[in-house]
């Protein structure tokens, strides 16, 4: 899949990134069913790994909201709710999956190790995979989806800049570990005040970035559809907007506005 790996790479891909990956891939299948090829999830999977090369590391979110409704999880088969690309990458031989029941993320290339022992208490709070991939000065690559529903990194801004419209809320379930050790657990996840009209939508914050030029490549369907920004610029850029004017309109609105 080297023709799609040079599409990421012109989308700002390079060499040796750790990149976080959201993806609906549909549209990719549609273009190559047009040429007479018949695309699967793995192939896809495969041109991101040729895209960041052997030095390059990929991550995928792999959630799961069954644990907050009772269910056990299971941290080697309890599958992906965020499509196939992200399940193509959980049962990718060289995968490395973080802790969190609820948001859990695989992991794979060079610098997957440093995610191995990632078990965060919060879903997005400093010590989890999307902490370390500010840290690590990653990048964020959304493949044709709106910024609603997909830049899970302003949740970990929001959680950084301890919103008021946002509260930490304990889940307690059943865990099953990576040897088959089976515990109750509680784990976090900082959630909006449903009682006040909080609604999650960031895509005035996505306009916002691309007019800043902070996102490189495609719009969601338009070419390829993939477009890639800096965790590092995407940051600094949401946090400032929040500590200075706020985030009603920008990341959430209120119900029945």
């Amino acid at each position: 899949m080297e023709e799609l790996a040079l599409e990421w790479r012109k989308s700002g891909v390079k060499e040796g990134d750790t990149l976080l990956i959201h993806s609906s891939i549909k549209g990719v299948f549609k273009k190559y069913l047009k040429l007479g090829i018949r695309l699967s999830a793995e192939d896809i999977l495969d041109s991101f790994i040729s895209a960041v090369g052997e030095s390059g590391t990929l991550l995928f979110p792999t959630f799961n909201y069954d644990f907050t409704k009772g269910v056990a999880f299971d941290i080697n088969t309890t599958p992906s709710h965020m499509g196939a690309l992200t399940e193509a990458a959980r049962n990718h031989p060289n995968a490395i999956r973080t802790g969190h029941p609820i948001h859990s993320f695989v992991v794979i290339g060079a610098q997957s190790n440093k995610f191995k022992d990632v078990n965060n208490f919060s879903s997005f709070g400093a010590d989890s995979p999307l902490g370390l991939l500010h840290e690590m000065g990653g990048k964020i690559a959304v493949l044709n989806m709106p910024e609603k529903g997909s830049m899970t990194f302003y949740h970990y801004i929001e959680e950084m800049c301890e919103v008021d419209y946002r509260y930490h809320k304990v889940f307690t379930g059943s865990y099953i570990d990576s040897l088959g050790v089976i515990e109750l657990r509680d784990y976090g996840m900082y959630v909006r005040y449903l009682d006040r009209g909080i609604k999650h939508n960031s895509n005035p914050a996505g306009e916002l970035m691309w007019s800043e030029g902070l996102y490189y490549g495609s719009r969601p369907y338009e070419g390829f559809g993939l477009r890639v920004v800096s965790a590092t610029d995407a940051y600094d850029f949401i946090s400032n907007i929040i500590k200075t004017r706020g985030a009603h309109n920008i990341i959430y609105e209120l119900e029945g506005e």
